[in-house]
């Protein structure tokens, strides 16, 4: 028996688009991109400054549509031009998925059907965890990245009153316009970070799916000198600390709806410290 053609709408009705941010992908890009046609018609690459043979990848291909930042502006710059497309061209959900070939596109629709309006507990954002599955070898995350991970994960819960179980994963759904109010302005690879904050601060309703955890390439680096891990934790923290700052308002207006007076700090209580 064939397999059912992949659509660009769900049970529901709703349009979706899956959007890949890649940089210097050669060696994986095609290979992701097919898989991601068996489950999706609506596929964006945003090809953010690429130096290697991925524009001629993507040139070659006439299934995908592709945005092309000229110079590299960073994750978080090509996600925002994903949030970006899927706002003007009217989508109702937007996926995000990476490029390095540890994601499995066949767990698409169950992100998008999780946005579902009509569904029990309709998400805004449905964010894939590795960490959600109590079983899950968590020993095949480098070790480095696994205690970052972990560390900011709880400082997120404690200072937002979320319920992460993993803040980094790539791998999610958005509620298109639930993307209207996030404003994000980190353009690296903590602007996911900023997200969280600002989601909090809108009360967005958030969700995990439980995703392999996956390493193909353990070798990858971040670049510079986010590659020291006590660096990149300090530019967790700024880009965290900015973004609460920024939402002061709105986290004041919810601590006020609760007591009828004072200011949500963003500190962290005593039982996260």
């Amino acid at each position: 028996m064939s397999s059912p053609q992949p659509t660009n709408f769900t049970a529901a009705g709703l349009r979706f688009l899956t959007a890949l941010p890649v940089f210097n992908e050669e060696k994986h890009v095609d290979r992701v991109l097919d898989e991601v046609r068996k489950y999706a018609t609506d596929i964006l690459v945003v090809d953010d400054g690429s130096t290697d043979g991925t524009g001629a990848c993507l040139a070659e291909r006439d299934d995908i549509s592709v945005v092309t930042h000229e110079q590299n502006q960073g994750y978080g710059a090509a996600l925002k031009t994903a949030f970006e497309y899927a706002i003007v061209h009217r989508y109702d959900v937007l996926v995000t998925i990476d490029c390095d070939g540890q994601h499995e596109p066949q767990r698409i629709l169950a992100l998008v059907n999780a946005c579902d309006p009509n569904s029990n507990y309709p998400a805004d954002i449905v964010s894939g965890s590795r960490y959600l599955d109590p079983d899950a070898e968590v020993n095949k995350a480098p070790m480095d990245r696994r205690r970052i991970n972990l560390q900011i994960t709880e400082e997120l819960n404690c200072r937002f009153g979320l319920n992460l179980t993993d803040a980094f994963c790539g791998f999610k759904a958005y509620r298109v316009q639930a993307l209207a109010v996030l404003h994000p302005q980190e353009t690296g690879y903590a602007m996911p970070l900023e997200l969280w904050v600002q989601a909090a601060a809108h009360r967005l309703r958030i969700i995990e799916r439980s995703v392999p955890l996956v390493y193909l390439e353990e070798e990858r680096t971040f670049g510079g000198a986010l590659d020291d891990g006590d660096t990149r934790l300090r530019y967790y923290h700024r880009v965290i600390d900015r973004a609460m700052e920024a939402c002061q308002k709105a986290f004041a207006l919810q601590d006020e709806s609760k007591s009828g007076s004072g200011a949500f700090q963003g500190t962290f209580p005593e039982a996260c410290l």
